[in-house]
């Protein structure tokens, strides 16, 4: 530790912590976290490998759900070193630096995978609204400018968090509540004033997440205006079907986010483990769900899957 003007101290290590009161058991612990990553990394890199390869899924749906496959290999690869570390090696220590960048990565690749969540949405909007004109509206070009505009929104929205920690003296105790850097924790950790960070914390929610999710909102008040004026009550199952496996993505990655939030900024007396558990739920779950539940829902996909393996 280095001295700050002879009285204070700040830290240059924080210590990452497991689930409370589950220490003895941590290694028996690692192993689900294990398979879960295991089905991650390789569910979404087949899923990416057979898009990539198989050009009759070179159509707007599969180039948005490599985009997703892409966003959770981010967060499935930024957060393995330090929960494994700490459940299979009890490796706790982690410094500031590599904690700043590991938290701009998963607040980064969070806001882009809600992006692509979105323009998912826009997706099944225009195929069942337009769909003579699906294929003319959503283009290579604009799929890839769409792309790039979320993308740049996530790095300029999201690169200052860092640089706000980094002003901070951190004197008080140098322990994590979870097993990954996370900008709320490391904040609460300051001795100085907090609350420019916590008012930009908020403003980067509203602005990704929370904008997203309302625009996911109007997107299926839309779609179902739409398939409600459609005659065949087959044709309407139908249209709603495509939908079953982005309203799964969406309730997977939303529900744990929305949830955490809340608890975070007005549930004071809430369970710290029913928090922490929360944050293995919104980090591990919908990168391990997504391969599953598309793979199960799209025959296309399947098929090609299913072709793979057998070959």
């Amino acid at each position: 530790m280095s001295v700050v003007n002879d009285t204070k101290f700040t830290h240059t290590m924080f210590f990452l912590s497991g689930i409370p009161g589950q220490e003895d058991v941590r290694v028996w612990l690692s192993v689900p976290f294990c398979i879960m990553y295991v089905i991650s990394v390789a569910g979404n890199s087949v899923i990416l490998f057979i898009i990539k390869t198989d050009e009759s899924l070179h159509e707007p749906m599969y180039i948005f759900l490599s985009m997703l496959a892409i966003t959770d290999l981010g967060i499935s690869i930024s957060t393995i070193p330090t929960i494994l570390g700490v459940f299979l090696f009890n490796s706790r220590e982690i410094s500031i630096n590599a904690c700043f960048a590991q938290q701009f990565f998963i607040h980064f690749l969070q806001s882009t995978e809600s992006a692509v969540l979105l323009l998912m949405a826009f997706d099944r909007f225009i195929a069942i609204r337009n769909p003579l004109r699906y294929a003319s509206i959503l283009t290579l070009p604009r799929i890839a400018k769409m792309g790039l505009v979320f993308f740049l929104r996530g790095v300029v929205v999201i690169f200052p968090l860092p640089f706000l920690l980094q002003r901070f003296q951190y004197c008080r105790a140098n322990i994590l509540s979870h097993s990954y850097c996370l900008h709320q924790d490391v904040m609460k950790l300051a001795c100085s004033d907090i609350s420019v960070n916590s008012i930009y914390g908020l403003f980067t929610k509203l602005l990704t997440m929370g904008l997203d999710s309302f625009l996911i909102f109007l997107s299926y008040m839309m779609i179902l205006k739409t398939v409600l004026h459609i005659a065949s009550r087959m044709e309407c199952l139908r249209a709603l079907n495509t939908c079953v496996s982005h309203l799964c993505a969406v309730l997977l990655f939303y529900t744990p986010e929305i949830s955490l939030s809340v608890m975070h900024r007005f549930g004071k007396g809430s369970s710290p483990l029913l928090q922490i558990l929360l944050g293995y739920v919104s980090l591990l779950v919908p990168p391990l769900m997504n391969p599953i539940v598309y793979s199960v829902k799209s025959k296309h996909l399947r098929v090609r899957i299913i072709r793979v393996f057998i070959k």
